[in-house]
């Protein structure tokens, strides 16, 4: 039978071999298919990213999900942005894409949506309980080859991206699947574009693909600053995460490339919504009201922040992981491939370096995600614990993910990971000194409860 501890927040994944079979797949394979056909739906489209084990997983998928008497449209080894926009474009009820992001090279999984909508959280683990239950549909299904769904992603990114100016920029793949697609569109828009590890290899030999630690942009900040190119683009493993670096080598933290790209869209779109979530800089959220948009903090994670987006109507929103999320002439779906071009449109029509979009700024200076080891089974108890004490101490605390505490002149954040047994935690001050004090304050609370 499947196991049940790859059935995550927001997505399935395991390690290969240990959690994850090809005997997995097919179970998900059916027991999708039996969701969507018990839904009144039957079409799914499947992709995959370059894993060695993936091919073998998607035809495990297809074989499970085929028996129920669903029409599945297989696109190939493609980018998740790619599956998402499939969906789309081929009015499918629903997708699976056989990917682990940019964890390891040992790890695999599935992103499974209805619609643009992820499966996630509950439905997870509905269909979790599904398969366990092994009521299947059974039926005969179709499979379909499409290979043009590629070509026409691309053509659409083009169409819509305007870059006035042959912009130089570095793009790093991370040896995912966004190398194959971003240099391209660059190129047809006019940039000068050098590539680095941009040929998909599951086994990630340059570096992880996680282009917002900053060791993983190392290579690519070296080249930025040694071509003097004007900027640099990390992609995730499987493209749905953007890093970037400026023409002096420094990487912008997600918030930062958010409140760039906020700037803009609020100037084009007076008044409008952002959305972003509880690990991002004070700035950012002043930045938006200052420009007169409203600020809403939310949810970290992907899919809350997709469905927290249609279900008040708001076409930006972004996360400190770099996932940004653009309904604004684009889907609403997160693309780090079309946000990269989003973002290199601002650098063609901005007279001055990257390094200075945000010098305008107050100086903030903050610490990164820190990771802390907690069981899965203790996690969301301890920081439970610390946003009570908090609360009771009279401070200000908001608790829509976890509790971001805020003072006159800083905050702390602490959260359980949805998808790793840590608790999460990142803490800014006006100074350094105050940032250590916040610090200091919060984790000796979360030491008593550890």
């Amino acid at each position: 039978m499947i196991k049940s501890e790859v059935f995550r927040q927001y997505d399935i994944r395991g390690i290969v071999g240990e959690q994850l079979n090809e005997e997995s797949y097919y179970l998900i394979g059916k027991g999708f298919g039996t969701m969507l056909r018990n839904k009144g739906m039957k079409s799914i489209v499947i992709g995959g990213d370059a894993r060695h084990s993936t091919r073998g997983f998607m035809d495990s998928f297809i074989k499970g999900a085929l028996e129920t008497g669903c029409e599945i449209t297989d696109i190939g080894m493609v980018a998740t942005p790619i599956l998402y926009f499939a969906i789309w474009e081929l009015k499918q009820d629903g997708g699976a894409m056989v990917t682990a992001s940019h964890n390891p090279s040992q790890y695999n999984g599935c992103k499974l949506n209805l619609g643009l909508g992820s499966v996630y959280a509950d439905a997870l683990q509905d269909l979790l309980k599904l398969i366990q239950s092994e009521k299947f549909v059974q039926g005969e299904g179709k499979l379909i080859k499409n290979e043009n769904v590629v070509e026409d992603y691309i053509q659409y990114i083009v169409d819509n991206i305007d870059i006035s100016r042959p912009v130089k920029v570095i793009v790093d793949g991370g040896n995912g699947m966004g190398g194959p697609y971003l240099p391209e569109i660059l190129r047809r828009k006019g940039c000068e574009v050098i590539e680095m590890y941009c040929e998909p290899d599951g086994d990630f030999p340059n570096h992880h693909p996680d282009p917002t630690v900053e060791k993983n942009m190392v290579d690519l900040a070296r080249a930025v600053v040694e071509t003097e190119y004007e900027l640099g683009i990390g992609l995730d493993g499987d493209a749905d995460r953007i890093g970037v670096v400026d023409e002096k080598g420094k990487m912008l933290f997600g918030d930062q490339i958010l409140n760039i790209l906020a700037r803009d869209y609020l100037a084009k779109n007076p008044g409008k919504t952002i959305i972003a979530d509880v690990k991002c800089s004070k700035n950012l959220y002043d930045d938006i009201k200052a420009r007169g948009g409203k600020a809403i903090m939310y949810k970290t994670g992907h899919a809350n922040i997709k469905m927290r987006m249609k279900e008040i109507g708001v076409e930006f929103a972004g996360e400190m992981s770099g996932h940004v999320f653009l309904g604004d002439r684009y889907l609403g779906f997160d693309d780090a491939i079309y946000v990269s071009c989003r973002f290199i449109e601002i650098v063609a029509n901005t007279p001055m370096p990257v390094s200075q979009y945000l010098a305008d700024q107050p100086k903030m200076y903050n610490t990164p995600e820190l990771h802390t080891k907690c069981e899965d089974s203790r996690k969301f108890d301890v920081v439970q614990k610390v946003c009570d004490e908090f609360k009771q101490g009279g401070y200000d605390v908001n608790d829509i993910d976890g509790a971001r505490i805020t003072f006159a002149d800083g905050w702390g954040l602490i959260r359980a990971s949805n998808t790793t047994p840590v608790l999460v935690t990142r803490y800014e001050a006006s100074t350094e000194a105050r940032m250590n004090e916040i610090r200091n304050l919060i984790e000796t609370v979360i030491n008593k409860y550890l």
